[in-house]
């Protein structure tokens, strides 16, 4: 199982706002599941440039953290989904911001690496 090597520094809201979701695929999950929830087949689908097992890995880190939840659906064969809890519907507003940033500056960025989005 993993371990955190470098400990949460709680004395400081940013870098533990940072810990809980500034991970490369953990916005986007959250962002994903703002308005339904999912099963993981379907997050996998959803962010296909995410390898399987690092989007498990940071569902697991959501899951664990509070931010999403995990329903197991005692069934054959079983099945479970991922849904936002209010912890991490709190976040929506911080991805929002950063959604309205990248929308304001994309143009500016698709120069810098004059990769025109079609």
């Amino acid at each position: 199982m993993y371990e955190r090597k470098i400990p949460v520094d709680l004395s400081c809201p940013l870098r533990l706002t940072m810990s809980l979701m500034g991970s490369k695929w953990k916005s986007c999950i959250l962002d994903e599941l703002r308005n339904v929830s999912m099963r993981p087949s379907e997050l996998h689908k959803a962010l296909p440039e995410a390898t399987p097992r690092v989007l498990d890995l940071q569902l697991k880190d959501l899951v664990d953290d509070g931010l999403v939840a995990k329903t197991i659906y005692p069934e054959l064969p079983p099945r479970s989904e991922y849904s936002i809890t209010e912890l991490g519907r709190s976040l929506l507003p911080i991805l929002d911001a950063m959604i309205a940033w990248g929308e304001e500056n994309k143009e500016l960025f698709e120069k810098k690496y004059n990769k025109p989005n079609v």
